[in-house]
């Protein structure tokens, strides 16, 4: 099991004014993160838009992480909604 410290950003930001979650991943992966946190979001907030998590990408301090990537040792990880503009 592994802890990931979630960072929050665009509409993510406004779960907790924190921007900040504490997710519990069973596996290593950042699609074992990416299936977590739905859980997590249809539990904590079931009117909550998930499906803008199937659109969204994850990063660590250096790059953006495709799902088949390892969770980072550190346990910290950023989520990125899309967004449109210029």
């Amino acid at each position: 099991m592994n802890m990931i410290e979630l960072q929050l950003f665009g509409a993510f930001s406004e779960l907790v004014p924190e921007r900040v979650l504490q997710v519990e991943v069973e596996g290593d992966s950042v699609a074992d993160l990416r299936r977590a946190l739905q859980v997590q979001l249809a539990a904590r907030w079931p009117t909550f838009r998930s499906g803008l998590l199937d659109y969204s990408a994850f990063a660590d301090e250096e790059r953006v992480l495709r799902d088949d990537d390892a969770l980072p040792v550190d346990g910290r990880v950023a989520v990125l909604p899309p967004v449109s503009g210029g």
